[in-house]
């Protein structure tokens, strides 16, 4: 696979991060705005701010501006959220229910490591993004 896919890494790298940073966005969505199905929490809170941290940070993420930071972020706040909440339900992530949570942390810290890549505003403003190839 390495020979047909290997040319298009760092496009596939892109869509990753804009894909993922989408998706973690909407449940911020959810819990800010009350939108998508969400109802909206204070956001004086602990959900709030976890709120804020995926909306804002998934935003950021999917822009690719400051995403090694966002994404740093967002990976400790899916951290905490897999160990506040569904670790005590169990010790399986299938089980627990923390499959989302445990998949999320680790894409982010994986972003986090590599940058923002290709389409993203971290490239075009900072002439960042770690060019090259993602290996």
């Amino acid at each position: 696979m390495q020979r047909y896919l290997g040319p298009y890494a760092n496009v596939l790298y892109a869509l990753l991060r804009i894909v993922a940073g989408l998706l973690f966005a909407q449940h911020g969505v959810q819990k800010v705005l009350g939108a998508l199905g969400g109802r909206a929490v204070p956001l004086v809170s602990l959900t709030g701010l976890a709120g804020l941290i995926e909306l804002i940070g998934g935003m950021l993420i999917a822009l690719g501006l400051f995403t090694p930071f966002a994404a740093f972020v967002a990976s400790g706040e899916m951290a905490v959220a897999y160990f506040r909440s569904h670790f005590p339900q169990g010790f399986w992530p299938i089980q627990n229910r923390g499959e989302l949570a445990a998949l999320y942390c680790f894409v982010f810290l994986y972003l986090a490591s590599v940058g923002s890549g290709l389409w993203s505003l971290d490239r075009l403003f900072f002439g960042g993004g770690r060019p090259g190839r993602v290996r």
